[in-house]
């Protein structure tokens, strides 16, 4: 049976988007993403990061940089009850200044790389889960994926949020930050059963 998944962006959704962090003392994670994850985890959703990284392909740090600084956010949800089942990112960018990053891929949100990916992967069904992220390429993406995309104001959201009125594309879910988007998620699959 294919199970049930909230796709998360990183930064601006999980953490405060600080540009191009390089290193593990850059991240600040917002308090109410610990509890949101534990809570969408208890009703059964897999909790799963799907990140655009081109400063790798920018130059700005290396894949190494990135696994250090995912393993460690992936020890401190875990070690804070709240285990993250995969982070997937992208490196590549088209104008990349390092030639082997410089691609139109098809894991670059808003293309659906990462989600196909994880869905066969993991034994997601993508039609019964969630896309949260603060940009308009994290709608788009979950709308390519057949997640319902669920905006956030917190990072670029509140950029994102006309940017998206005015492509008349309506979101599942408008939420302050993740916590309110994680209570929208919990209560309607009270409503729905």
């Amino acid at each position: 049976m294919s199970r049930r998944a909230v796709f998360l962006d990183r930064d601006g959704t999980i953490n405060v988007d600080v540009g191009y962090p390089r290193r593990w003392d850059q991240i600040s994670i917002y308090p109410y993403a610990f509890e949101a994850v534990r809570r969408l985890k208890a009703a059964g959703f897999l909790a799963v990061v799907v990140t655009n990284q081109s400063g790798i392909g920018r130059g700005f740090l290396t894949e190494a940089d990135l696994t250090n600084i995912h393993a460690r956010m992936a020890e401190e949800f875990l070690r804070r009850g709240a285990p993250l089942d995969a982070i997937y990112h992208c490196p590549h960018f088209e104008t990349a200044a390092i030639a082997a990053y410089r691609l139109a891929c098809a894991c670059r949100k808003p293309e659906p790389g990462m989600g196909l990916r994880a869905a066969a992967e993991l034994g997601i069904d993508r039609t019964r889960s969630f896309m949260v992220g603060d940009k308009v390429e994290d709608m788009l993406f979950g709308l390519n994926i057949g997640a319902a995309p669920i905006l956030v104001r917190t990072g670029y959201g509140a950029i994102a949020e006309p940017k998206l009125a005015a492509m008349e594309f309506r979101t599942a879910f408008v939420a302050d930050d993740l916590g309110a988007a994680a209570d929208w998620i919990l209560a309607r699959e009270i409503r729905t059963g």
